[in-house]
C-alpha cells in the first residue's frame, strides 16, 4: 500500500513538472500582459512622466457622451468612426465564407490538377503579408496601377471615356478596396482548408441514399451537406468576427496610413495611434479592453444562441 502511494506521488510529481512549462507560459504571456493592460487602462500615462492614476476615467471618455449645442455628441468622435469602420470592413466575412465554401466544393470534386489548385488558392494566405500589400497597393494606384490601367484600355477599345478611379485615396472607394482585398486572400485559406476537411466527413452513403431516392445535386447539398458540416461552419463565423475587431492594422498601416480622412482606421490601428504615435498609453489599453469586452461578449452570446442551429451528427 505504501509502495503504490509513493509510485503515485511520483506520477503526480512528474505530471505537474510536465505541466510546469505551459503554466509559466500561460502565467508569463498571457496572465500578467492582462492583468497588466487592466492595470494601465486606470492610468494617464504617456512613458516619459510618471503614470497618473485616473481610475475609469479613460473608459468614461471613450464610452462617454455630452450634449453639444443641444445635441448628443460623443466624448471622442474617431474612436466610435473607427468601430463604424471596423464594422463595415467586417461586412464581407458572409461574402468570404461563401466563397470558400464554393472553393472547397470545387476542391473536393475529382478534377485534373486537384492538389495543384488546392495549393496555388492556399497561396496568398502563408505569403508575407505585408507583400501582399505592397502588390495591391500597385494594383490599386490611381496612375500606374494594374487596375485603372486595365479600366482605361477597356475604355479605348469600347470609344468610351473611362478615367481612373482613385480606390484608396477616396472615402467612397478605400473601405470596398480593402474588402476585395480580404476578399482575395480568404477565400483560398484556411477557412477553404475547414471546409474542404468538413466535406470529406460527409459520409459517401448519404449521398448513395439521396440518389436512390432521386434527389438531384442541389437537394444532395442543402439536405446532406450543409446540416453535415453546420459546426465547422459555426466555428468558422465566429473566428471571423473575432478575427473582423482584431484587423485591419496592416492593410491600414501599408495601404492607406488610416486615410482618408480616417475612413480605413479599423479598432486595432486605432489602438496602434493611440499608442505608439500618441502615447496614449492607458486610453489604448482602455480602447483594447473594450475589444475584448465585445468579443468576449459576441462569442458567448453565438455559443448560447447561435449553437442551436448546428446539428451534431454521431455515426
Amino acid at each position: 500500500m505504501e509502495m503504490n502511494f509513493k509510485n503515485l506521488k511520483k506520477e503526480t510529481i512528474a505530471g505537474y513538472l510536465f505541466l510546469l512549462p505551459n503554466f509559466i507560459g500561460f502565467l508569463v504571456f498571457i496572465l500578467v500582459p492582462v492583468v497588466f493592460s487592466l492595470l494601465l487602462s486606470l492610468v494617464d500615462w504617456d512613458m516619459l512622466t510618471s503614470p497618473k492614476f485616473v481610475g475609469f476615467a479613460n473608459f468614461f471618455k471613450l464610452l462617454g457622451f455630452h450634449m453639444e449645442a443641444g445635441k448628443i455628441a460623443a466624448n471622442d468622435p474617431l474612436f466610435w468612426q473607427c468601430v463604424g469602420n471596423t464594422l463595415f470592413l467586417m461586412l464581407i466575412i458572409p461574402v468570404e465564407m461563401m466563397a470558400a465554401l464554393m472553393l472547397a466544393v470545387a476542391m473536393n470534386q475529382k478534377i485534373a490538377g486537384r492538389k495543384f489548385f488546392r495549393v496555388l488558392y492556399f497561396l496568398p494566405t502563408i505569403t508575407n503579408g505585408v507583400a501582399i500589400c505592397l502588390l495591391w497597393a500597385w494594383i490599386y494606384n490611381y496612375d500606374f496601377g494594374l487596375l485603372n490601367s486595365l479600366l482605361i484600355k477597356l475604355g479605348d477599345f469600347l470609344h468610351v471615356p473611362i478615367k481612373g478611379v482613385p480606390w484608396l485615396t477616396s472615402t467612397a472607394w478605400a473601405k470596398p478596396s480593402l474588402m476585395i482585398m480580404g476578399l482575395w486572400v480568404a477565400m483560398g485559406g484556411y477557412n477553404m482548408i475547414l471546409f474542404l476537411a468538413a466535406l470529406q466527413g460527409v459520409p459517401r452513403e448519404l449521398y448513395e441514399a439521396a440518389e436512390i431516392d432521386g434527389a438531384d445535386s442541389w437537394h444532395k447539398f442543402w439536405s446532406i451537406t450543409w446540416p453535415m458540416i453546420s459546426p465547422t461552419t459555426f466555428f468558422i463565423a465566429v473566428m471571423a468576427v473575432i478575427g473582423g475587431f482584431q484587423g485591419g492594422f496592416m492593410q491600414a498601416y501599408v495601404m492607406t496610413g488610416g486615410g482618408p480622412e480616417r475612413s480605413t482606421t479599423t479598432i486595432e490601428y486605432l489602438i496602434y495611434n493611440h499608442l505608439y504615435s500618441w502615447q496614449h498609453v492607458g486610453y489604448a489599453a482602455a480602447i483594447a479592453w473594450f475589444v475584448f469586452v465585445v468579443v468576449f461578449g459576441i462569442t458567448l452570446f453565438n455559443w448560447r444562441f447561435g449553437g442551436k442551429l448546428v446539428q451534431y451528427y454521431h455515426y
